[in-house]
């Protein structure tokens, strides 16, 4: 599995509605997309209390079962409409070692993203099952519905994804990012 994410960040001033709107109006044509275990439609308000965060971003996170999914979508009318309106952005992919997803995932609000550079002194193997076994355990213990885990090696990366029901109890601290759940799009939708 592939996890992928952009980022638009939106002047303090913009009208966060229009983006709300997009969502609620494109959101569901990637429902059942082939290939996707599920896309996170995500914002984020400057000087929101609840997400704590300091800029407005959109920043769809996905999850792709097989790469051929992201090669289509990325070359896809989908996307290229994306980037008509918005600019091509910089696409952040990492493979996953765990993402899992609950049966309540529909219930998700928010979401938390942390990225995490890695040290050249650490072990892959080591932190591979760590991040695996944490990932694993966020869904059962009510920690998330969503969790996923996963690097990139070519800045040496971790990225930390969790879909949430609650907001976080820490939602500002260091290097996470707290956002807004606008839809989800997944498999078996009817």
């Amino acid at each position: 599995m592939i996890a992928m994410q952009y980022n638009f960040p939106l002047p303090a001033d913009y009208d966060m509605a229009i983006i709300d709107r997009r969502i609620r109006e494109k959101g569901p044509l990637l429902d059942n997309l082939p290939g996707l275990k599920f896309k996170a439609y995500l914002t984020a308000r400057k000087g929101d209390a609840i997400t704590g965060s300091r800029q407005n971003f959109y920043s769809p996170f996905y999850v792709w079962q097989q790469e051929e999914g992201l090669s289509d979508f990325v070359c896809g009318p989908s996307f290229l409409a994306l980037t008509e309106n918005f600019g091509r952005p910089q696409i952040n992919t990492w493979i996953a070692w765990h993402a899992e997803t609950s049966a309540d995932i529909r219930r998700a609000k928010f979401a938390t993203r942390e990225v995490v550079a890695i040290d050249t002194e650490t072990s892959l193997a080591e932190l591979r099952a760590n991040e695996t076994e944490a990932a694993a355990q966020a869904i059962p213990n009510g920690e998330a519905l969503a969790s996923v885990a996963a690097f990139e090696p070519t800045h040496w990366t971790l990225v930390r994804f969790r879909l949430l029901a609650e907001p976080p109890k820490d939602p500002a601290r260091s290097g996470l990012q707290t956002y807004n759940v606008g839809h989800l799009s997944l498999p078996g939708v009817a």
